[in-house]
């Protein structure tokens, strides 16, 4: 009997349940042919071909994502296997788009599998506040994503899955609703994370907030998978056991699948998608590197390319892409138009809007493809260039000036790439000295920013960015067009926290030691008036806590990543008071573990904590000279 509740045939099951699996639609609303035929999976339904409970699995854990006030996003997969669908309809023959299952493929269901979910205020679930039944197949890879709805602003939940008429259940994951947009809120925490890369080590960075439970919400600014091989062209994981699955350059929709789902095996990542409620955006690595509107470094819409890439266009590689990230990320389908966006709003109570971008994949002017360099430099101030588009651009800027006039204290920008300028001379020469593919070379869409700000007299701007493997904390400046002190900061409009990567290496050399990483840190900073501490060493991450009166970042680095392990060092921690528009004096209070620290010094301790038991101790050198 619970056989047969547990994959009911779809005669007998509501359209309401498989509409409840956001993965069914198509990450753009304005295309839903890049859904899923729900009469497709329909009419290849088998009566008496259900999976009994005992042969699936929660495979993946669970997560949750996109809060708002009263609802959240959950996620898991039921699977009868471990392995992903090996299914490529996207890229082959002439099927529709995303038509999974209509050929007798491996791994290919012919009746859904019955899935309950319940939420609840407490972990053993005495009062159920939101429960449903969906349904999911090998057309989504397994994957189930719903919202729940009918929850209180500001409030922790507990949620889990079960096979529909069985006990077999997922683990139990906690999440937690935004306060309303008028509420008064006191303070929220934010853990910061960009650039994970497996093959280079293990995601410890993860699951540290967690140990800690110092945070209330993650924000991943993007490279949450990499699509490299692994086997030497960029990382070699074998040694630590960490060689990606699949072991090539992932092109197909299949491809994208397992890579996710491979980082998703990381243990620490696990812990943090169970315990946190995320809000991620991509950035480049999601496709492939330095992905622009109409290509990327690798792979651009032309023959030549397609011949010697895979035989996968531009367009092709970038939907696979996408499909797979909708799948397997908690994120909503947010008016998603014809160039899949995700850019979207958070009204965090009366304290801060969370403004994230996408200044890769939506509508980017031409990037660096490394063979371009010199040409971008000459077009980098070209007023027609944008990392937005028109679209967005003008949204962003108008979010600006609504979360202006609501009144809200600080706005909280998140950007994939580094926005404040950063003369690199050190490491590109004197010729190209910045990095085209940030902000950098795109120097009127960001005027136009600075502009905005300053003429609307719109103060306390927290920007965040990853993608560059290194940290760096600013202030946030209209260089060469507003008077700016670097000593005190005055004629800043705010401050920008760029942070490390999670195990991605040092862009100055991977095995560089401390003491030459900080000495080029010394170069940048000197390089740069408005950048006040600049980091190379550590992988890492950062966290933000917000309150009515200050903003606080406290940066954290990783002593090894070669192994999984719970320590981190505190390593800088800066001050933002509210209506100042500049980083607090003096700097980080005068003293930094690592880098360089303008007007300040740099104390090496390797103070440790180890989180999961919160003992500190001096890590051994050993540990430190090296990541």
């Amino acid at each position: 009997m619970k056989a047969i509740l547990a994959v009911l045939s779809l005669a007998g099951v509501s359209l309401a349940s498989w509409t409840k699996n956001i993965n069914y639609r198509s990450p753009s609303e304005h295309h839903p042919g890049l859904g899923v035929s729900i009469h497709r999976v329909n009419k290849r339904n088998v009566p008496g071909s259900q999976y009994s409970p005992n042969q699936l699995n929660f495979t993946h854990g669970v997560a949750s994502g996109d809060p708002y006030p009263d609802s959240v996003i959950l996620w898991t997969r039921a699977s009868p296997m471990f392995a992903n669908v090996d299914d490529n309809s996207t890229v082959s023959g002439t099927v529709p788009l995303f038509g999974h299952g209509i050929y007798n493929k491996s791994g290919v269901t012919t009746a859904p599998i019955c899935v309950d979910y319940k939420v609840s205020e407490d972990q053993r679930f005495t009062d159920v506040v939101d429960s449903g039944t969906l349904y999911t197949s090998s057309d989504i890879d397994y994957t189930v994503k719903v919202e729940a709805k009918n929850l209180e602003p500001f409030t922790s939940y507990f949620y889990q899955f079960s096979i529909c008429g069985s006990n077999n259940t997922s683990p139990i994951g906690r999440t937690k609703t935004t306060p309303l947009p008028e509420d008064e809120t006191a303070n929220v925490g934010l853990a910061v994370y960009s650039c994970s890369n497996f093959p280079f080590g293990y995601f410890n960075a993860y699951g540290n907030p967690v140990r800690k439970d110092s945070v209330d919400y993650v924000i991943h600014l993007g490279d949450y998978i990499y699509e490299y091989a692994g086997d030497g062209d960029y990382g070699y994981g074998a040694p630590i056991g960490r060689a990606p699955n699949p072991p090539r350059i992932i092109f197909t929709l299949y491809d994208y699948r397992a890579r996710h789902a491979n980082y998703r095996e990381d243990r620490d990542l696990l812990l943090s998608h169970q315990n946190y409620p995320w809000i991620p955006v991509w950035d480049d690595h999601e496709v492939s590197d330095n992905q622009y509107r109409d290509g990327a470094s690798e792979l651009n819409n032309t023959e030549d390319s397609f011949v010697r890439d895979g035989g996968v266009s531009f367009d092709q590689r970038k939907m696979n892409a996408v499909r797979a990230y909708f799948e397997w990320m908690p994120i909503r389908q947010v008016e998603m138009d014809d160039n899949l966006r995700i850019w979207r709003s958070f009204s965090v109570g009366s304290l801060f809007d969370l403004i994230m971008l996408d200044t890769r994949a939506y509508d980017r002017s031409i990037t660096d493809l490394y063979w371009n360099t010199d040409y971008i430099h000459d077009i980098s101030n070209d007023a027609a260039r944008s990392l937005m588009g028109s679209r967005q651009e003008n949204w962003f800027y108008n979010s600006l000036g609504r979360s202006a006039k609501r009144g809200a204290t600080w706005r909280i920008i998140g950007s994939q790439i580094v926005f404040s300028r950063l003369n690199e001379s050190i490491a590109y020469g004197n010729d190209n000295p910045f990095d085209y593919d940030a902000w950098d070379g795109y120097l009127a869409n960001r005027n136009r920013t600075l502009e905005y700000l300053t003429q609307n007299s719109i103060g306390n701007n927290i920007f965040m960015s990853g993608d560059s493997h290194a940290s760096w904390v600013s202030d946030l400046t209209w260089y060469g067009n507003a008077p700016y002190n670097a000593e005190t900061g005055a004629g800043s409009l705010g401050a920008e926290f760029a942070g490390s990567a999670v195990t991605s290496p040092c862009p100055y050399g991977q095995n560089i030691s401390l003491a030459t990483a900080n000495n080029y840190s010394q170069q940048l900073v000197a390089a740069n008036p408005e950048l006040q501490w600049q980091d190379l060493y550590y992988r890492g991450y950062y966290e933000l806590h917000i309150s009515q009166e200050e903003v606080i970042a406290n940066y954290f680095g990783l002593p090894t990543v070669v192994n999984r392990n719970p320590n981190e060092i505190s390593i800088a921690n800066f001050t933002v008071k509210a209506g100042e528009n500049r980083l607090q004096r003096p700097v980080a209070g005068g003293i930094a573990e690592s880098g360089y620290l303008r007007g300040g010094q740099i104390k090496q301790t390797n103070l440790t904590n180890n989180t999961q038991t919160g003992r500190l101790f001096i890590s051994p050198t050993n540990l430190t000279e090296e990541v």
